[in-house]
């Protein structure tokens, strides 16, 4: 019998995922790339299907017990994941869609009716958001353009945002292509405007990858001073510098700087805890040795990263994760090892249904004698 054709496509992206290590997006686009003979709206079904098999796949597994893809297909189907929430019979973790170690971890930390609406939170789909580029044009007039166009409004914290009531092709709008907008969740936003470098300084962007952070905050120094980028993948390098030149900033340089910096921004590695709407793969692979680890690294990029500082300089230290393992402790560690004090209370984002994702992030100096 032949398949649906949305069906057939699910279930060979599924057989081809179940051998790779590559994260979903990735392994999605690389599918669609190859298969160019599926339309738009079948892109989106096949999409969307895979991502809500994903983010539900331990309340698959509960149903399902065998592992091929019709039979998962079938019965993420049928199932009611309304019902589900309600069902007592089965395993909190299960019905709200994240792995034991997670669920319990979230719950110790913000009790059990805040872990159960983050949880559920997490297993939905996060809006689409765009910074406007203010080197360029202004939060008003690309109101102003596309209200004939979208559903949009202005995001409430980010003075920049611009959030979209749905998704829309947004890369290939003109405007894009002239670096008007970048997409970037308010939350990232937020975390960028800690940084608050005066025309003249110098700032390293370390662990920059596709410099999402600094195109935020280039603007406040009108191209006066120098920003470093910093990151231990030469590819993604790459893309950050695509992504300035379409935005107009050229006061960049891609090595660490010979001297001492005025700000450093750390954006380390972590769960990605407050970022898994996007990607619910990442979910299932979160255990506590994991979190053991990235800890350990943070530390290690933290203190490197601080080499790079003025003695009156400011460090941010910036996370897209909720657990305290990797946040407020570790606030705690840096404070107590390298004599760095707060400069204002830890922004703390959890992830928002319908708005931002989870981020954390702490501004500090070094600590004076008098």
């Amino acid at each position: 019998m032949r398949l649906p054709f949305c069906d057939h496509h699910i279930s060979a992206f599924l057989n081809d995922y179940a051998k790779s290590s590559k994260p979903l997006d990735l392994a999605l686009s690389e599918y669609l790339r190859t298969h160019k003979s599926i339309g738009a709206h079948d892109r989106r079904t096949i999409g969307e299907t895979l991502y809500g098999m994903v983010r539900w796949e331990s309340l698959i597994d509960h149903f399902c017990s065998t592992g091929h893809p019709l039979d998962r297909l079938a019965t993420y189907r049928e199932i009611s994941i309304e019902e589900c929430r309600s069902d007592t019979s089965i395993p909190e973790p299960v019905r709200y869609g994240v792995n034991a170690f997670l669920y319990h971890r979230l719950r110790s930390v913000y009790g059990p009716e805040k872990a159960k609406e983050i949880a559920l939170t997490l297993n939905t789909q996060a809006p689409t958001t765009i910074r406007v580029n203010l080197l360029k044009t202004t939060r008003e007039a690309l109101l102003e353009s596309w209200k004939e166009k979208f559903a949009m409004s202005p995001c409430e914290k980010s003075e920049a945002g611009i959030q979209f009531q749905k998704r829309e092709p947004l890369f290939a709008l003109p405007e894009f292509k002239a670096g008007l907008f970048e997409v970037q969740d308010e939350g990232s936003q937020l975390v960028a405007a800690l940084v608050q470098p005066k025309p003249g300084d110098h700032v390293l962007d370390y662990c920059s990858g596709s410099g999402g952070k600094t195109l935020a905050f280039a603007h406040q120094m009108q191209g006066k001073g120098q920003i470093y980028l910093y990151d231990n993948r030469p590819w993604i390098l790459q893309e950050a510098r695509k992504r300035l030149n379409r935005a107009g900033i050229q006061n960049v340089q891609f090595v660490l700087p010979k001297k001492k910096v005025n700000w450093v921004l750390a954006d380390v590695p972590c769960s990605g805890t407050g970022t898994l709407r996007r990607n619910p793969d990442a979910k299932w692979k979160i255990d506590a040795p994991m979190i053991d680890r990235l800890v350990v690294q943070q530390r290690e990029i933290v203190k490197d990263a601080l080499e790079h500082m003025l003695p009156n300089g400011h460090f941010v230290y910036a996370t897209c994760s909720i657990l305290p393992e990797e946040n407020e402790k570790q606030v705690e560690y840096f404070i107590k090892t390298h004599g760095l004090t707060l400069v204002c209370e830890p922004l703390s984002l959890l992830p928002q249904e319908g708005g931002m994702d989870g981020f954390f992030a702490a501004v500090f100096k070094k600590e004076t004698l008098i």
